[in-house]
C-alpha cells in the first residue's frame, strides 16, 4: 500500500535525521526551524514512496537566442530521425569603429576606394557527425534586421517571413567540415588554424539604393566614408549598413557545425610609411541577435513521442518529458507536517544501437512548471530551487536526480487549496497546476570567491538524444518519488 507509512528502526530514524539535519541547512529545501535542535524526543519522522506518471511531449519550437549559430542536417541513428539546422546571424561593431584614414587608402578604382576582397567565415569548433560529408549552402543578405524585444522561435524562418532581400547577396558554398584545400600540416596547428566555412562576397554588390559596387567590402568601406556615425555602434551598423545574413543549408546530409564565431572581414591595402595589407571584421557577438531555425522529421518526432514505453529528451527543438506529480496523495493526511525533502530519479535507458555516430544523453536538465514552459526563457529566469530546478546526468548510476522539490510540491498544493477556495472548477480550468516538464539547458557560470553561480539558461541546442523509464506501458520498475515528512509531537 503506497500510503501506508513504514515503522520507524532506530537506524532509519539516523538516516533520516542525517538527511534532514543536511538539507535543512540547503537553501533549495524548505526548512523545519531552529527548533529542531531542541526536544529531539518529540520529532516524528516518517517516509513514504509514491509512482509517478511521465509522457513525452513534442517541443515544437524552443526560444532561439544563442552565441552559438547550428548548420547542417544529420540524421539520428537510433530514431531515424532527420534533423536541419540553419541560423541567422548579425555583425557587431566595436564603440566608434573606425576605418584608416580615406587618404591612406592604396585599394584604389578611379580615384574611388575599394576593398580587394570581402568574404565571411564561420568557425567552428566542434560538430557531429561526418567531417568529410559533401554539405551545401547558401548565404542571403537580410533586407532588414531582427527586431529587437521580440522573442524568435526556433521554427521562425526568415525566408518565409519575407526578411530576406529580394535582389540582395544571394551565395551558394559547397564545403566539407575537413577543408582539404588547407594542407594538413596547417590544419593541426591549432595556434594559427581554426575550422571555419568560407563564403566569398567577392562579386560584383548592388545595394538598395541602386548603387553598384565591385564586391561587398567596397560596399562597406564606402559606407563607412560616407558617414562614419554609422560605425558608431552595433545599432547603427545593423539598421544603416549590414542587416545581417542567413545561412541556409540546401544539400548534403551528415554533419552539424557548431559556429562559435561568425565574422564579416574586409581585406584592402593602406600606406603607413609602407604598404600594408589591412582587414576590417566584424563579428556576431552577444550584443547582437544570432537565431537558429529548426526543423525535424516531424512524423517521426509524433511516432516518437507516441511511444508509451518510455519517454523522450531529444534536442534542438524535439521532444521533452512531462511529469504529473501526485500532490494529493504527498499531502493527504499531512495538513500538519513538513515536507522536508522530495526526490525524482529519471533513469536513462540505454541505447539499442552502439554507433561512433550515436547521439549522446543531454548533459543538464531543468525541471518547471509546465505553465512556465515559455516565460522561464522568455523571462531569462535563474532555477531558484523552490518552483525550478536542475539535475545533471550521472554516468556512474546512469540517471538524472532531482535531489529536492519539495518547495514545489508546497506550491502546488497551496495554489491548488487557493484555487478551488474560489472556483470549485478550479482543477478542471487548470489541468497543468500539477504537472512540471523536464528540458535539456545548456547553462553559462560565473565563479566569484571560489563559488560557482548560473548566470543565464538555455535550452540546449545541440544534438542529444535519450530514453527515458517510464510512460503509462513503461515495462521498468515505476517512476517513484521519495518523500520524507516531519512534525512535532507536543505532548
Amino acid at each position: 500500500d503506497l500510503h501506508s507509512f513504514p515503522t520507524r528502526r532506530s537506524s532509519d530514524l539516523i538516516a533520516i535525521m542525517s538527511c534532514i539535519a543536511f538539507t535543512s541547512c540547503d537553501d533549495t529545501t524548505d526548512t523545519i526551524g531552529n527548533s529542531l535542535t531542541d526536544n529531539m524526543d518529540m520529532l516524528e519522522v516518517t517516509t513514504d514512496t509514491f509512482n509517478v506518471e511521465t509522457r513525452s511531449i513534442v517541443a515544437d519550437s524552443v526560444l532561439s537566442r544563442s552565441t552559438t549559430g547550428y548548420l547542417g542536417r544529420i540524421r539520428d541513428l537510433e530514431t531515424g530521425n532527420y534533423i536541419t539546422s540553419d541560423f541567422m546571424a548579425q555583425f557587431s561593431t566595436l564603440e566608434n569603429y573606425s576605418f584608416p584614414e580615406k587618404d591612406s587608402i592604396a585599394s584604389l578604382k578611379d580615384g574611388e576606394v575599394i576593398a580587394d576582397s570581402c568574404s565571411i567565415r564561420l568557425f567552428y569548433t566542434d560538430y557531429y557527425g561526418d567531417s568529410l560529408a559533401t554539405m551545401n549552402v547558401t548565404a542571403y543578405e537580410m533586407n532588414e534586421p531582427m527586431k529587437e524585444g521580440v522573442k524568435y522561435y526556433s521554427n521562425f524562418d526568415p525566408i518565409a517571413e519575407g526578411l530576406i532581400r529580394s535582389n540582395g547577396i544571394k551565395v551558394n558554398k559547397t564545403y566539407t567540415l575537413t577543408d582539404l584545400s588547407v594542407s594538413e600540416e596547417d590544419r593541426a596547428d591549432a595556434d594559427s588554424y581554426t575550422p571555419n566555412i568560407k563564403i566569398n562576397l567577392n562579386k560584383p554588390y548592388t545595394d538598395k539604393n541602386g548603387v553598384t559596387y565591385n564586391n561587398y567590402g567596397t560596399y562597406i568601406m564606402r559606407k563607412y566614408y560616407e558617414d562614419p556615425s554609422r560605425f558608431k555602434n552595433p545599432y547603427n551598423f545593423i539598421h544603416e549598413v549590414c542587416p545581417g545574413f542567413y545561412f541556409k543549408t540546401n544539400d548534403g546530409l551528415g554533419s552539424m557545425a557548431y559556429i562559435t564565431v561568425s565574422q564579416l572581414n574586409v581585406f584592402f591595402k593602406y600606406r603607413n610609411d609602407s604598404t600594408y595589407v589591412g582587414t576590417a571584421s566584424f563579428s556576431a557577438t552577444e550584443e547582437v541577435l544570432q537565431t537558429a531555425n529548426i526543423s525535424n522529421d516531424k512524423q517521426n518526432i509524433a511516432d516518437l513521442a507516441n511511444d508509451n514505453t518510455c519517454t523522450y529528451l531529444k534536442t534542438p527543438a524535439g521532444i521533452f518529458t512531462e511529469i504529473t506529480l501526485p500532490i494529493d496523495e504527498i499531502t493527504a493526511n499531512h495538513s500538519n507536517d513538513t515536507i522536508n525533502t522530495a526526490k525524482i530519479t529519471l533513469t536513462r535507458i540505454n541505447n539499442d544501437t552502439h554507433n561512433e555516430y550515436s547521439l549522446s544523453a543531454p548533459s543538464t536538465l531543468l525541471m518547471i512548471p509546465k505553465d512556465s514552459l515559455y516565460s522561464f526563457f522568455e523571462n531569462e529566469d535563474i532555477p531558484d530551487y523552490k518552483k525550478s530546478f536542475i539535475a545533471t546526468y550521472s554516468s556512474s548510476t546512469n540517471n538524472y536526480t532531482f535531489n529536492n522539490i519539495s518547495g514545489l510540491i508546497t506550491y502546488m498544493a497551496l495554489e491548488k487549496a487557493k484555487g478551488i477556495a474560489g472556483d470549485p472548477n478550479w482543477t478542471t480550468k487548470n489541468p497543468n497546476w500539477n504537472k512540471v516538464v523536464v528540458i535539456p539547458i545548456s547553462t553559462t557560470t560565473v565563479t566569484v570567491n571560489n563559488v560557482e553561480s548560473i548566470v543565464k539558461v538555455e535550452h540546449d541546442m545541440s544534438l542529444t538524444s535519450t530514453r527515458l523509464v517510464g510512460g503509462s506501458a513503461n515495462p521498468n520498475e515505476p517512476v517513484k518519488i521519495n518523500v520524507i515528512y516531519s512534525k512535532f509531537n507536543h505532548k
